[in-house]
């Protein structure tokens, strides 16, 4: 492979990478995989350990992948950007798109907290990576060091763990004791794995263009196999209450199971 920054390869039509989209809707199926389970052991109707061993693993890894293709893509939309926007303009698009995710992280924990007050979703993906994006121009301006920051970032929030504090500290990685949420993604670690995302992507695509020569069979996916990963924002909101509705649908005792659970 090679990833000699001063060589560039055409991008795909459209100026995307099917790769990357690719790569993105696989994190979502794998998304839909654990929170479909998740959903029939909340509901009561399997026994699967989701927040133990192997599940465990499969879960951050999801977190992991999700956040990691998403810094990126951020990369890659970060170097198109800055070749037809420069100072308070460039900053304003990352500004813009970061809190657009936390206004849509905050509608999430609003819903969560009338369906599961004990354990609504509290700084989930779309606000971790919201905040992430918002701090993105302060990244971009120290891009030699993000592999470095990106480490000790995902460090400290290792470290932090024992930790217990005030809720006000929940998106830094700290929690109070008795804390439960269906999806916490704190900063720490999480937005490390989001700058060493951007880092990857400043080495695979500098300039906002491919350093290395892709497959010939990137061209052949069908692009119904890149959809998800286009839209990965809408299937975000959607799968969970379509997963839902066809659990409702198909699994005998789910409904009452789940309306049981939430009721609690």
């Amino acid at each position: 492979m090679n990833l000699n920054p001063t060589r560039r390869f055409p991008s795909s039509p459209g100026n995307r990478f099917p790769e990357i989209d690719l790569v993105r809707g696989f994190a979502i199926a794998m998304m839909v995989v654990y929170h479909t389970l998740f959903a029939l052991v909340f509901a009561g109707v399997a026994e699967i350990p989701v927040t133990t061993g192997f599940w465990k693993v499969f879960q951050l890894a999801t977190a992991a992948l999700f956040l990691g293709i998403a810094g990126v893509s951020l990369s890659v939309s970060a170097s198109r950007a800055a070749k037809y926007l420069v100072g308070k303009a460039l900053t304003r698009k990352f500004l813009w798109r970061g809190a657009g995710l936390i206004g849509a992280g905050m509608v999430v924990t609003a819903v969560t907290l009338i369906i599961v007050p004990d354990a609504p979703i509290i700084f989930g993906v779309l606000s971790c990576l919201g905040v992430s994006i918002l701090l993105s121009p302060l990244f971009f301006r120290f891009r030699r060091l993000l592999p470095l920051a990106g480490w000790v970032v995902i460090l400290a929030g290792v470290l932090a763990l024992p930790v217990r504090g005030p809720s006000l500290l929940l998106p830094l990685g700290v929690y109070p004791t008795g804390f439960s949420s269906l999806d916490w993604v704190p900063l720490f670690p999480w937005m490390g794995v989001v700058m060493l995302g951007i880092a990857a992507g400043d080495t695979l695509y500098p300039g906002g263009e491919r350093a290395f020569r892709a497959p010939a069979s990137l061209s052949a996916i069908p692009r119904a196999a890149l959809w998800p990963g286009r839209h990965s924002l809408l299937l975000y909101f959607l799968h969970v209450p379509v997963i839902l509705i066809l659990l409702s649908l198909l699994v005998p005792g789910f409904v009452q199971g789940f309306l049981a659970a939430i009721s609690v």
